[in-house]
């Protein structure tokens, strides 16, 4: 099943910190391609690429000048899309003007003289930018001249050379040790800074991470020089370059593809910058589907069910809302075979490392709060927040897990990354606006029933004919005795492209819709 080249015999790799059997699937698809990350057969990740719903934020791209405006101390840029892009004369850098000019040819600015944009930037004039605010609405993407490659602990800035860290890592002791371990590790011609997550990393965290940044400002190097703009030489988010950069590492056993051209541009960027992982790639050749092969369709199936069942017959619940997400613990099923305080922590213990996986797996971001069953045993309730920073040590985004709050909850704070699982394989549902109920159809016979009553003076006796959905009117008939005023006046007919919160009231005998007059 494998196609690969031979390799020359490689140093033995370092040793795992985790024992899990780490694989990646990769399901490529002309209209979307998916990445799937398993940790012992247990889907813990998923991604997802669509053409029509790429974010270009971070986006670099190898663009052109197309004006140059002296007045507003602005340019507009070419870098293709629908509309050019904004670079304001504060966000430009000298050092991507012209990535291959001499340094001592390279123009100095004046950050408060605006005018001497025209000096530096000609219209038809070739220039390296990355977009800092997409575009919206009529307007084009913001644009920056200051490159940047971020990671998970460090930002990798091209032709710098400082390292800058967190004002939040407060101890001079942990600064320094930083310091000095990505001093010996970074190229000169590299800056970079350290995020606040990056605190109590040891020196294989920093060298995983810089690595991938490296790597990945050499393919972008690469596509610079070769590449004519306007075109976009590195994607932020685009899926291969995640891949490559943060997905596949010495932690995973193995990434299968199903797309021959996709798998060999892999391999190719694999060759150039880490040849030690060419054994671990595998071309799925089976003509069953490859998501099907490893049962992951019907593990995706479970990220649209609210309600998690655990092992133990206790489960959780996740709620999503725009300012946060709540996920409530509860035991079920599960009554123990010892005492209370037993049951309740091995419940919240598998709670807390299902919810890290969730976590995941759903893409949940902003503030979370989980809220986990009341226990007395303070020891108890470490070792649950214990299991879910453990889960969630795992996590490439950025999170923090605060401690029990006064009311007995846990926050988890969580950056965003791309857009849920739930918004990329779903719309807002025009039933329930989002919210995940719909209106009950006792309901709607009361409001169809004071319907009637506002319309009862101007109508008369005339006869009506009430339109809608086919269970909301089989609920109507077991409830004659509700509209027994009106018996002999009102007809009930059934549409199925009726919603089951909509009646439509039509006026007998010309069938004149009247529902909006008296609703």
């Amino acid at each position: 099943m494998k196609e690969k080249k031979q390799q020359p015999k490689q140093e033995a790799p370092r040793q795992r910190k985790d024992k899990f059997n780490t694989e990646i699937i990769v399901n490529v698809h002309p209209l979307e391609k998916r990445v799937a990350v398993l940790e012992d057969n247990r889907l813990v990740e998923l991604f997802v690429e669509r053409k029509d719903k790429q974010n270009i934020v971070g986006n670099i791209y190898k663009g052109f000048v197309k004006d140059v405006l002296p007045g507003m101390g602005a340019a507009f840029i070419e870098i293709g899309l629908e509309r050019t892009a904004f670079l304001h004369y504060s966000d430009i850098v000298t050092d991507f003007l012209d990535i291959f000019e001499d340094e001592k040819q390279r123009p100095r600015l004046n950050p408060k003289d605006t005018s001497q944009i025209g000096s530096l930037l000609k219209s038809g004039q070739e220039i390296v930018v990355q977009v800092h605010k997409g575009p919206i609405g009529s307007k084009g993407a913001r644009l920056t001249g200051q490159i940047s490659i971020p990671g998970k602990y460090l930002v990798l800035f091209p032709n710098k050379h400082k390292i800058a860290i967190s004002r939040k890592i407060y101890s001079q002791n942990e600064r320094s040790r930083i310091r000095n371990i990505l001093t010996s590790l970074k190229d000169p011609d590299f800056g970079l800074i350290v995020r606040t997550e990056a605190e109590g990393c040891d020196e294989d965290d920093f060298r995983n991470e810089y690595n991938a940044l490296a790597k990945t400002w050499k393919l972008t190097e690469k596509q610079i020089r070769h590449a004519k703009g306007p075109v976009c030489v590195f994607e932020e988010n685009a899926l291969e370059n995640y891949l490559i950069r943060d997905l596949f590492g010495e932690n995973v056993d193995r990434l299968v593809i199903d797309d021959k051209a996709f798998a060999h541009r892999i391999i190719s960027h694999l060759e150039d910058f880490s040849p030690e992982l060419l054994p671990n790639v595998e071309i799925y050749k089976e003509d069953s589907p490859i998501f099907d092969a490893w049962g992951i369709e019907k593990k995706i199936e479970t990220v649209f069910h609210s309600r998690i069942y655990l092992p133990s017959g206790g489960n959780i619940r996740i709620e999503q809302t725009e300012a946060l997400v709540a996920i409530d613990i509860n035991t079920g099923s599960f009554t123990g075979k010892t005492h209370y305080e037993e049951t309740i922590k091995k419940t919240n213990v598998e709670a807390a490392a299902e919810a890290a996986r969730q976590i995941r797996l759903r893409d949940l971001s902003g503030v979370i709060i989980i809220d986990f069953i009341d226990m007395v045993n303070e020891q108890n309730k470490q070792e649950v927040l214990d299991t879910l920073r453990k889960g969630l040590k795992r996590d490439r985004a950025k999170n923090k897990v605060y401690g029990y709050t006064e009311l007995g909850l846990v926050e988890v704070t969580r950056k965003r990354m791309r857009s849920t699982l739930i918004a990329n394989f779903s719309d807002p549902c025009p039933l329930c606006n989002g919210s995940g109920r719909v209106v009950s159809k006792d309901t709607m016979l009361m409001r169809i029933h004071r319907w009637l009553n506002r319309s009862d003076y101007f109508v008369g006796n005339r006869r009506m004919r009430i339109v809608v959905n086919p269970e909301l009117a089989a609920h109507i008939h077991t409830h004659e005795s509700y509209f027994s005023a009106y018996k002999g006046q009102v007809d009930i007919e059934t549409a199925a492209d009726m919603r089951a919160d909509q009646f439509k009231v039509l006026l007998l005998p010309g069938q004149e819709d009247i529902t909006s007059r008296f609703s």
